[in-house]
């Protein structure tokens, strides 16, 4: 199973979030912080912290913090 908790960790030190957050509302554009710099490094880290390596079409599509799961899940060969 995939380890959520470090997704979220990502996310939430890359975007400021705090514990509070609703997980299934935290969206690209909608979200504060979450622009086109906030994207990169969110991408940037997850790369780090799962060894992993996103295309352009996993970047591109990873709109949402669910996606995102959904993402690092099919790289690592995981279901969600």
């Amino acid at each position: 199973m995939i380890d959520e908790a470090a997704i979220r960790t990502v996310f939430a030190d890359v975007l400021h979030l705090t514990d509070a957050v609703e997980w299934t509302s935290i969206r690209y554009g909608h979200t504060e912080g979450w622009d086109s710099l906030g994207h990169m490094g969110i991408v940037a880290e997850l790369e780090d912290h799962f060894g992993i390596m996103l295309d352009t079409q996993d970047v591109i599509d990873m709109s949402s913090y669910e996606r995102a799961v959904e993402v690092v899940a099919k790289l690592l060969g995981e279901n969600t």
